[in-house]
């Protein structure tokens, strides 16, 4: 394991975060700024004093979403997932790496996909997330109309024979390379950072997140997570999104006095 992540101060060197749903809404609405920086002032004393792991994030979400978020929290060392999986971005060197299992025909599909529902579901007001570069997302201002749509996704898939796999988050339907997912990436980081999983914890809130509770050896979620996601919880805490990430640190820290 790199000398500079691990650290006998603490019981665990990194907490794989999840974004949507815990560190910020998955709507539109504004971040929890005044716990961002608390989050970021815990990671500026994990990074100098080495007393508490380092809290970095794993989400669906696009490439410089995830990169902003790393820049907000204040990670500057430890790499981050992107694109439920596609990518791993790494702060300390601002270096882009994608999945090589990713090939030109897993790219043509989710290109076939995309014509797909723009030309067929696009007149209903369903559109794709801007920014994914091998996956896309459905967004449709009505949820339930969305959550309705969601098994005429996955039957297209499966008629083309498309190697997607189909899920639905709070608001979006995600349509991801089925061999690629967020606990494939978790393998890649483990073996990027050498910090091994019994040194891992993980924050998530909904059944994506359940890769990262696979591979971490502690896993916490933020009050507002679903109940298919909370029985696989060490810890569960009182506040919602990011003010229950902010309660799970420092629960965290102070157990390591225990």
């Amino acid at each position: 394991m790199p000398a500079g992540h691990f650290s006998p101060l603490r019981r665990f060197d990194a907490v794989i975060c999840d974004i949507d749903g815990c560190l910020a809404p998955e709507s539109s609405a504004p971040f929890n700024a005044q716990a961002l920086i608390r989050v970021a002032e815990h990671n500026h004393a994990a990074q100098t004093r080495l007393d508490r792991p380092i809290v970095t994030v794993c989400s669906g979400r696009p490439e410089p979403f995830v990169e902003a978020m790393c820049r907000l929290i204040a990670n500057r060392t430890l790499p981050a997932i992107a694109e439920n999986g596609v990518w791993l971005y790494h702060p300390s060197t601002n270096a882009y790496d994608r999945d090589p299992s990713i090939t030109p025909e897993h790219l043509r599909t989710v290109r076939d996909a995309a014509a797909w529902v723009e030309a067929d579901l696009g007149p209903t007001g369903v559109v794709m997330q801007p920014g994914k570069s091998c996956s896309i997302s459905l967004y449709h201002d009505n949820t339930e109309y969305l959550r309705r749509l969601e098994p005429v996704v996955r039957a297209r898939a499966e008629r083309e024979s498309w190697p997607l796999r189909i899920s639905m988050t709070w608001l979006y339907i995600n349509c991801d390379l089925a061999h690629i997912s967020k606990g494939t990436a978790l393998e890649r980081w483990i073996a990027a950072t050498g910090i091994p999983s019994d040194r891992l914890a993980g924050i998530g809130d909904t059944p994506s997140d359940l890769p990262i509770a696979d591979r971490v050896a502690f896993f916490a979620c933020p009050g507002n997570a679903m109940p298919a996601i909370r029985s696989r919880a060490n810890t569960i805490a009182r506040s919602d999104e990011a003010e229950g990430v902010v309660e799970i640190l420092q629960e965290m820290v102070g157990s390591q006095g225990r």
